[in-house]
């Protein structure tokens, strides 16, 4: 197993702060503070950490063969979801406004539209199949609204881990071997690290910002 923690570093919080004028009994009367950086003490959250080129083990979890997305309140919860590349995602429109969502494929300080939807009423669901060839990072916007954002991270393999409320992580049952492996964070992008691991050991790693 690989256990460690993802440190801010040198990088500093960040918050974005967005007008709302439309829609404000549903999405609010004043303004929307998007956080772009989140650390708790030094640990960077809505941080993944994965590895890469790895094709045997255990296999993904059923639930990241499916993902649901909810806008409520005009945001996408959760802000970071997870998901196999491959799987669906299902997105819900909780309110009682239209939204259109829009997502792109992140490659490096590009975005490429993946698919855009209009959810014009309470209770629509959209249902796509994802799969990225360029790159593992998606971000999902409205176009109806420009202060809602959120991040879609798509696994190509099962070994990887959301960071907790400390900026730790831990992926188990990972098979003897060297392996690159990468933390990935929406705005502050990619850190990468080479990691062995021995038969039933136990090593430990951390990424700094």
């Amino acid at each position: 197993s690989i256990r460690g923690k993802v440190h801010i570093g040198n990088a500093i919080p960040l918050v974005k702060r967005m007008q709302i004028f439309k829609d404000q009994k549903i999405c609010g009367t004043k303004h929307r503070d998007i956080p772009l950086v989140q650390a708790s003490g030094d640990g960077l959250l809505n941080t993944v950490v994965y590895l890469e080129d790895i094709s045997s083990g255990k296999p993904f979890r059923a639930a990241s063969k499916k993902i649901t997305v909810n806008q409520l309140g005009c945001r996408f919860i959760p802000h970071l979801s997870v998901m196999a590349n491959g799987g669906e995602i299902e997105i819900i429109n909780s309110d009682t406004i239209l939204h259109n969502i829009h997502t792109y494929e992140m490659v490096g300080p590009a975005n490429f539209s993946a698919f855009s939807v209009s959810q014009p009423q309470r209770g629509d669901i959209v249902t796509k199949r994802i799969e990225l060839k360029r790159s593992v990072g998606m971000r999902i916007m409205c176009d109806a609204h420009d202060f809602m954002r959120g991040f879609v991270f798509v696994a190509r393999n099962p070994y990887y881990a959301i960071v907790d409320g400390d900026g730790e992580f831990f992926i188990d049952n990972v098979p003897p071997g060297t392996y690159a492996i990468k933390s990935w964070h929406g705005t502050l992008g990619e850190k990468q690290a080479s990691v062995s691991i021995q038969p039933n050991g136990v090593v430990k790693i951390e990424f700094f910002y």
